[in-house]
C-alpha cells in the first residue's frame, strides 16, 4: 500500500479526527470537557475489550510455540534495556538533571495502551490479522521499564537510594497491582479461558461499540494533550527532537526483532508500536512516587504532547509501511 495512502487513511479515520477535534477545542479554550468518571470508564472499557479479544485470539492458537515465547522475552528485555539507551542519549544531548533524565528514559522503555489500541484498530480497518498473544507482551512491558528507570537514577545519583527505599514496598504494590495492568491481564485470561463461546456472549458490548468508544476516548485525549502544550515553551529543541527520534529508534529496534523472530506484518507492527511508544499513565504515577525530585513538567509533556500525537498521526502508517516491506 502506498505510504501517502496510508497517511491519508489514518488521518481521515474517525478516531484520529476526534483526537484532532479535542486538540482544537482545547487550544480554543472551549468548555468542551469529558468528565473524569467518563474518562475512567472509557479507559477501563478499552483495556477490557482489547485484553479479552487478545485472550480469545490466543485460545484459538493451536499451541504456544517458540515464536510466542521469543516475542514475550524480547518485549520484556527491550522494555528493560531501552531506558538505558534513552538515558545515554539525554545525558549526551541535553542539560537535564539526572533524576529527570532517568524518569524520561523510563517513559520511553514502557508502552502506551492507547497507541497500541489505535494501531490494532488501524490493522482491523485494513483487514490485517495479528496474533492475540501480543496482548501478553503489552502487559509485561510496563514493569521492566520502571525498574530500569529506578536503577539508572540510583546509579547516577546514589543519594536517591535512601529516599526511594522508603517507598519501595508501596512502589512494588503500585507496579504489580496497577489497575490497568490487572484489568488488561485479567481480561486476557478470561478471554483465553472462555474462548470463542465467551466472545459471542459479550460481542454486543466488547466488539460492536468499540470504534465509537475509542473515538470518544481519543477526543478526551486530544483535550488532555492541549492542556500540556503550554509546557512546550520551556523545552529546548533537543528535548523536542528526542521525543520524536526516540520512538523512531524504538521502531527500528522493534522491526529488527520482529524480522529476527519471524513475526507476520500485523503482529510485527504491534510489537514495533510497543517498542516505539512512551507511557503517560503507569510510569508517571510510579516516577512521582519513587523520584519526586524529577520534573513532571518535563517528562509528562514529552510523552503525552509530543510522542503520543507523533505516533498516532505519523508513526502508525510509517511503521506499517516499513513492516509491510520487511515482514510481508
Amino acid at each position: 500500500m502506498e505510504i501517502l495512502q496510508l497517511f491519508g487513511q489514518n488521518l481521515l479515520s474517525p478516531a484520529i479526527l476526534f483526537f484532532a477535534l479535542g486538540i482544537i477545542a482545547g487550544y480554543l479554550k472551549s468548555d468542551l470537557d469529558v468528565p473524569d468518571q467518563i474518562s475512567s470508564y472509557l479507559a477501563l472499557y478499552l483495556m477490557m475489550a482489547i485484553g479479552f479479544k487478545g485472550g480469545v485470539a490466543i485460545a484459538q492458537t493451536p499451541e504456544i510455540d517458540f515464536q510466542v515465547i521469543s516475542t514475550i522475552i524480547a518485549g520484556m528485555t527491550l522494555g528493560f534495556l531501552q531506558p538505558f539507551l534513552g538515558y545515554a542519549l539525554l545525558r549526551a544531548t541535553s542539560k537535564l538533571d539526572r533524576p529527570t533524565a532517568a524518569a524520561v528514559a523510563a517513559h520511553y522503555g514502557s508502552i502506551s495502551m492507547v497507541t497500541f489500541v489505535t494501531a490494532a484498530t488501524f490493522l482491523d480497518s485494513n483487514e490485517v490479522i495479528y496474533a492475540g498473544y501480543i496482548i501478553a507482551v503489552l502487559a509485561l512491558m510496563e514493569a521492566p521499564a520502571i525498574l530500569s528507570g529506578l536503577f539508572i537514577a540510583h546509579r547516577a545519583a546514589p543519594e536517591t537510594i535512601h529516599s526511594t527505599q522508603e517507598v519501595t514496598p508501596k512502589l512494588a504494590r503500585e507496579i504489580f497491582t496497577n489497575g490497568a495492568i490487572l484489568l488488561l491481564t485479567g481480561s486476557f485470561l478470561v478471554g483465553w479461558i472462555t474462548g470463542t463461546p465467551g466472545l459471542e456472549k459479550v460481542e454486543g458490548f466488547l466488539v460492536t461499540p468499540f470504534q465509537g468508544i475509542l473515538a470518544l476516548f481519543l477526543l478526551d485525549m486530544g483535550l488532555l494533550v492541549s492542556r500540556q502544550l503550554h509546557y512546550l515553551r520551556e523545552f529546548t529543541l533537543r528535548l523536542v527532537m528526542f521525543a520524536i527520534y526516540m520512538p523512531l529508534i524504538g521502531a527500528v529496534i522493534g522491526l529488527s526483532c520482529s524480522r529476527l523472530i519471524g513475526l507476520d506484518t500485523g503482529t510485527g507492527l504491534l510489537f514495533t508500536i510497543l517498542c516505539a511508544s512512551a507511557s503517560y499513565i503507569a510510569v508517571p504515577a510510579a516516577m512521582r512516587l519513587a523520584l519526586p525530585e524529577a520534573k513532571a513538567a518535563i517528562y509528562l509533556p514529552m510523552s503525552l504532547a509530543i510522542t503520543f500525537p507523533f505516533n498516532i498521526v505519523v508513526g502508525i502508517p510509517l511503521y506499517f509501511a516499513a513492516a509491510e516491506f520487511l515482514l510481508a
